[in-house]
């Protein structure tokens, strides 16, 4: 990923190997116009992408099609210094109805997923899971 300042606290993010790209913005309440996704922002989509493809994987894989999973991502700042993330809250939808060895397979992706694992051990980070 390259990342190039662009003023005014917004960010131009590439994909190096495709040149597709993005922008960020600092939030409203840091500084900035909150007009597109934060960098913290982008810590909260991480956790949920990663998490619906790793649930993906699994269950596609017992013969389930998971389109329409629906995972939602509500990230909370600290109200002090320094100033970081302090819980992610996320709760997810499937369109399928699973039985209790699906649901737990389900489960223990959502927690093993890359992010989950790579975010610090401070960050509160609940799952709740909307069965069909």
């Amino acid at each position: 990923m390259i990342v190039k300042y662009e003023g005014a606290l917004r960010c131009k993010v590439i994909h190096e190997p495709t040149g597709t790209f993005f922008p960020t913005d600092a939030p409203l309440d840091n500084n900035g116009k909150g007009e597109i996704a934060s960098p913290t922002d982008l810590c909260a989509a991480a956790l949920g992408s990663c998490m619906a493809t790793i649930i993906g994987m699994q269950i596609e894989k017992l013969g389930f099609d998971l389109i329409g999973m629906r995972v939602e991502v509500h990230k909370e700042m600290s109200k002090s210094k320094p100033r970081r993330i302090i819980k992610l809250n996320t709760e997810i939808w499937l369109p399928v109805k699973l039985d209790d060895k699906a649901k737990h397979t389900v489960e223990l992706a959502a927690k093993t997923c890359p992010v989950h694992h790579s975010l610090s051990s401070e960050i509160e980070k609940p799952i709740c899971f909307h069965w069909h």
